[in-house]
């Protein structure tokens, strides 16, 4: 939970919320192919769950309120990797900052795997 001092009172945000908003943005954009799990916590909400959800293989650290993300991510054979994690940053970062108005400090995307499609 992070929590926002304002003149007119507190405001909490999720981490569910990042995760899930993070999560979308990131699975929507060209060439990724899905989210990787990261870690066990992951792998086991996955078997656990019938569903794929959103927040798998995203991590969101908060401090000062400034966010790190960190992506875990499956791509599409034959696309440049390079430039879809360009992509990634820019939209995780521009969406999170505008629906939050939070900083995003740094994100952080990790090519897990590669699917033929």
């Amino acid at each position: 939970m992070l929590k926002i001092e304002t003149h007119l009172g507190t405001i909490e945000i999720s981490h569910e919320f990042f995760s899930n908003l993070v999560g979308y943005v990131a699975s929507s954009c060209f060439g990724v192919s899905g989210m990787a799990t990261s870690g066990t916590v992951d792998g086991i909400k996955q078997l656990i769950s019938l569903r794929n959800p959103l927040d798998k293989g995203v991590r969101v650290r908060a401090s000062d309120n400034k966010l790190i993300i960190d992506l875990h991510i499956t791509v599409s054979f034959g696309v440049n990797i390079s430039a879809i994690v360009k992509s990634i940053v820019n939209k995780v970062k521009y969406t999170v900052e505008d629906a939050t108005g939070l900083e995003v400090v740094k994100v952080n995307v990790f090519v897990d795997g590669m699917t033929a499609q």
